[in-house]
């Protein structure tokens, strides 16, 4: 599912990129709570402690396909695939960690990264798919923000019984595909306190509140869509295209007054690690020349858009 962490930052619009010295954009800025007395084995493991070891312990997100799941055990994803690229640089195994969205961002970095979770679970080397933006880094001191490896968009699916005229956003014409403006008239369905679901119920007017149906995740909402509960579904391009059954297209229109409709993923790592998040960005940047990371997403069906590096 789109993740509350994700949600919570972009709604307060945070994610305007940049990309001017950390120590420059900082000024002014008080960084969050700096821990006191966090005791060493909830800080991670250094480069070289990580090696000897032979395992590279990644942090992702559960239950959120197409990126990280686990299917009769077996990790499937785009960030699986992600994750071995980087332990394969390191020349160690991945280990990966399933763990679970909290209320904000800040929160998934505290439990994953810096610090640990009140259960007393040691933090991950590394955690995927968390949106930068070169502001929220000066708010979180603890955290080296780095490796982006992809951009994600927001588009919407459809079924092309319900639209039989329109064209695809594929198509050299396609201007004839729904927009959010047909949701004053036909359902749509979103995640529940997503990005779409901020954005539709703010739509000019209130006019689409009464066709937005909401669906505790983007997988059942998709599935919502193939069995005919709604017309379209608004949500993160690479979800809709994973779950679009036959009949279904996936179509980027424009989308009024949407700042938000893309953003770019990466990494965090502990900031006391720094030459592992160095080892690490040159993992990535490598394997975003050789089409690597292209082919993770090609292999689950996707479209891969490169990051704003």
């Amino acid at each position: 599912m789109q993740r509350r962490a994700l949600v919570t930052m972009l709604a307060a619009g945070v994610l305007t990129l940049a990309a001017a010295p950390v120590w420059a954009r900082c000024e002014g800025v008080a960084p969050g709570a700096r821990p006191q007395n966090t005791p060493r084995d909830f800080v991670g493991q250094t480069l070289d402690e990580i090696q000897d070891r032979g395992t590279l312990t990644i942090a992702v997100y559960e239950d959120f396909p197409p990126y990280s799941w686990q299917e009769g055990g077996t990790p499937k994803g785009v960030d699986i695939a992600i994750g071995a690229i980087l332990a394969e640089a390191l020349g160690v195994r991945p280990e990966y960690r399933f763990v679970q969205a909290g209320e904000n961002l800040q929160v998934d970095l505290m439990s994953y990264v810096w610090r640990g979770t009140v259960q007393k679970e040691p933090v991950s080397n590394v955690m995927l798919r968390v949106p930068y933006n070169s502001d929220f880094t000066c708010l979180v001191e603890q955290v080296v923000f780095t490796g982006q490896y992809a951009a994600e968009e927001i588009a919407i699916a459809y079924r092309q019984d319900a639209y039989p005229d329109a064209v695809p956003s594929d198509h050299p014409r396609h201007e004839g595909a729904p927009v959010p403006a047909f949701f004053r008239f036909d359902p749509v369905a979103v995640e529940n306190d997503s990005i779409s679901d901020f954005y539709l119920t703010s739509f000019p007017g209130g006019q689409i509140g009464d066709s937005i149906h909401r669906y505790p995740s983007m997988a059942k909402a998709m599935a919502a869509l193939a069995g005919g509960e709604v017309m379209a579904a608004m949500g993160p391009r690479a979800q809709l295209q994973f779950g679009a059954a036959a009949g279904v297209r996936v179509h980027q229109p424009p989308l009024p007054s949407f700042a938000l409709g893309r953003w770019t993923v990466g990494l965090a790592v502990h900031q006391s690690h720094r030459d592992l998040a160095y080892a690490l960005d040159d993992a990535i940047a490598a394997a975003l020349a050789d089409g690597r990371i292209a082919a993770a997403y090609a292999a689950y069906g996707l479209t891969f858009t490169p990051p704003d590096r």
